[in-house]
């Protein structure tokens, strides 16, 4: 709803079970995560849930503080609960889930495009243009895992050579943009950009598709600027 050209109130809202579900799987790939580690980088019953906390919550806080909203994870208990409890219970689960590696690929993908659908179509009810609101999805899709590495202190995972990971959020937050662009109903248009960024990150890792190695474009063209200077031997 539209006021003097200022929104005042979203033409879409995200349904709380639709949101507590994203946090939840995000807390148990928290888990999954947390279980990798050993010696002193092992983490506790609290370190696996704070870890969680960031994975399932970190993508809808910074989703709302782009849209100056008030983050929708604080304004409800159950989003801390969830998350966190989900985290404890991948980590009890860790050594079965370590077996089913396609089904942690899956839950993976699907999580990354929860977040990005979510946080493109919240973007677009409160009237944000096209390619903001594809910017909010992908930061809201990859937020929780950045959180999460600068946390730990580990290298941003996102910054470096891997499978397709920001690019499989923004291809289903582009789709969903398009498909409302072209009279689709934003909840159908996000569901259809869950699976579109689902399907692309599992076709990624599946046959190990990255992009080029900024190494490789560096030299080209540090030889281009350099190959006509003179080499002075002593």
């Amino acid at each position: 709803m539209r006021d003097n050209g200022r929104v005042t109130e979203p033409l879409f809202t995200i349904p709380l079970w639709a949101d507590l579900l994203g946090v939840g799987l995000g807390g148990v790939q928290g888990a999954m995560f947390a279980s990798g580690f050993q010696g002193q980088r092992r983490l506790d019953w609290l370190g696996v849930a704070i870890i969680g906390i960031m994975i399932g919550m970190g993508g809808g806080l910074i989703r709302d503080i782009l849209l100056g909203q008030t983050p929708a994870t604080l304004q409800n208990q159950w989003y801390l609960v969830t998350a966190g409890g989900a985290a404890l219970l991948g980590m009890l689960l860790a050594g079965l889930f370590t077996r089913l590696n396609t089904a942690i690929v899956v839950l993976d993908a699907v999580v990354i495009g929860m977040f990005g659908a979510f946080g493109t179509s919240k973007a677009l009810a409160f009237g944000i243009p096209e390619v903001p609101a594809v910017f909010i999805g992908v930061c809201a899709a990859v937020g929780g895992s950045v959180l999460r590495d600068m946390l730990m202190g580990l290298p941003t995972a996102i910054m470096h050579v891997g499978s397709l990971y920001a690019v499989a959020a923004g291809a289903g937050c582009t789709f969903i943009v398009i498909a409302v662009a072209l009279g689709m109903p934003i909840t159908i248009a996000a569901v259809a950009g869950i699976a579109v960024t689902t399907v692309i990150r599992i076709l990624a890792v599946t046959f190990d598709v990255s992009l080029p190695e900024q190494r490789r474009i560096y030299r080209r063209k540090v030889a281009a600027e350099t190959g006509a200077i003179a080499i002075v031997k002593p």
